[in-house]
């Protein structure tokens, strides 16, 4: 097997992993990826090794091998990032697992901090890097006291206005709309939070923001991104075909899964935001204030009448995790959110906070006013 030749250190707070492989695409993905929001940097010789570690390997022969390893071995069988994950557990907690259809292979040591990966290809093994080194992060995070919530998030002048409500509600649509207006994105759906002397300290979530084909057009983004794609660029590989097709013919209008219940999206990568949409991101800011959001196609923006507060809903735990299960052992029995302590120390300073239920229209511009002198108002 190869050594590692490339490597990058991500940073977000106090929490930190470094990713390394023998295959440069791999470690400029996860650059790519996370840098805009936590810190990408080449980590210094000395500290190479320090902290937690993904190690990806480009290398066939050795995945062919776990795979062996792993389905003549008592196993079980179970789904991860959508995928069949066939995999083994011994008495220390060691963890070996297999993506066959994927071609991924996985060695993961909790107790140490290590997770290996091998692979037969670099996208996959890209984006399951990737992955992976985000939950590390994001379990060193909440064993730190930090909590997750399922909010879209903008900073306007270091204050993060935070945007709640369940699919369609419009929390998407607010962050975008500041953020498209002179403010920073801070989060498409997931914010990371702690409370830290008198403030709330909120973090990026680093993600493919999934935005539908009629909200991007409302936000006057469509033609834009349409336009990236026929010149030959891409968006995530995560995106489903009919999406791109539906964006090169030109259609707009939302594109459905059969049955109707869930939307397919348009997936963007972190950095198009800036470099597509001239969007700037932030890397973190102190909670001001809570919006929940409703859109109404014949309203003109404005506060609204309502008792929504924050619930559990609002907050992400393992139930709301179910694409990324812990089966590598790097929550240490924390769920998906963070410990019952700090979602309860979170939600009642959250409570003390202005909030507001507001109406949003189908007006882009009236809408982004709005929303501009509510934040200025903060």
């Amino acid at each position: 097997m190869s050594t590692a030749t490339t490597a990058v250190r991500l940073t977000a707070a106090h929490a930190s992993v470094t990713v390394q492989s023998n295959t440069p695409s791999v470690t400029d993905w996860s650059r790519r990826y996370f840098g805009p929001w936590w810190n990408a940097v080449e980590p210094l010789a000395e500290n190479a090794g320090a902290g937690p570690v993904v190690t990806a390997h480009l290398d066939e022969t050795a995945c062919d091998e776990l795979t062996a390893h792993v389905t003549t071995s008592p196993h079980e069988e179970t789904t991860y990032a959508k995928a069949r994950l066939l995999l083994t557990r011994d008495a220390e907690g060691t963890v070996t697992a297999v993506s066959p259809e994927e071609g991924l292979a996985y060695h993961s040591e909790p107790a140490a901090g290590r997770l290996t990966l091998t692979g037969r290809s670099p996208q996959p093994l890209a984006l399951a890097t990737a992955r992976i080194a985000r939950e590390m992060v994001r379990a060193d995070l909440l064993r730190d006291g930090w909590t997750l919530l399922h909010a879209s998030a903008a900073v306007h002048h270091g204050h993060a206005v935070l945007a709640f409500g369940s699919k369609g509600a419009g929390k998407t649509t607010t962050a975008l709309l500041l953020a498209g207006h002179g403010d920073q994105l801070l989060a498409n759906d997931r914010v990371f939070i702690k409370p830290v002397g008198d403030q709330l300290h909120v973090l990026p979530w680093p993600s493919a923001a999934a935005v539908g084909l009629g909200l991007l057009d409302a936000l006057g983004l469509y033609d834009i991104v349409r336009d990236r794609l026929l010149a030959g660029e891409k968006l995530h590989p995560t995106q489903h075909d009919d999406v791109t097709e539906a964006l090169l013919a030109g259609r707009r209008e939302p594109l459905w899964e059969p049955g109707g219940k869930r939307e397919r999206k348009v997936q963007i990568f972190p950095d198009q935001f800036t470099s597509w949409f001239g969007m700037n991101l932030a890397t973190g800011g102190h909670a001001a204030a809570m919006l929940f959001p409703r859109i109404d196609p014949a309203a003109t923006p404005a506060l609204a009448d309502g008792a929504r507060t924050l619930g559990e809903e609002d907050f992400m735990s393992g139930a709301t995790e179910d694409r990324y299960p812990d089966h590598f052992g790097l929550a240490h029995g924390l769920n998906g959110g963070g410990s019952d302590l700090a979602r309860t120390t979170v939600a009642d300073r959250l409570a003390a906070l202005p909030h507001h239920q507001i109406v949003l229209g189908h007006n882009t511009q009236a809408n982004a006013d709005f929303l501009t002198k509510l934040a200025d108002n903060l």
